[in-house]
């Protein structure tokens, strides 16, 4: 198990990415786009720069819903190998067995 203040930490991130996501997408937009003024460009550019650094997307880290690992993480599943091992022993995935030759 995770502890409980990284668990949090990246919880906060995740609601800082959805409520700063459209204004980023839109400075973002302006900031790419070479049609515009050098200078409305850089303008964008440091709008971006003074938005909170945990409101970036690739600050969050996949964490397994279960235990909190970062580790070893299945996007599709959204858990860790470790988590997904003891469900699948206990017949809790349907159609997992474990290997045996």
């Amino acid at each position: 198990m995770a502890k409980k203040g990284k668990i949090e930490t990246n919880e906060r991130r995740k609601r800082l990415v959805k409520k700063y996501a459209k204004k980023r997408a839109e400075l973002l937009a302006i900031a790419r786009d070479r049609s515009r003024p050098i200078e409305e460009r850089f303008e964008a550019q440091m709008k971006l720069a003074k938005l909170p650094r945990n409101s970036a997307p690739v600050r969050v880290r996949n964490r397994c819903e279960i235990t909190g690992r970062p580790r070893g993480y299945y996007r599709k599943l959204r858990m860790s190998r470790i988590a997904l091992r003891e469900l699948a022993n206990k017949g809790l995935i349907p159609g997992m067995t474990k290997a045996s030759w």
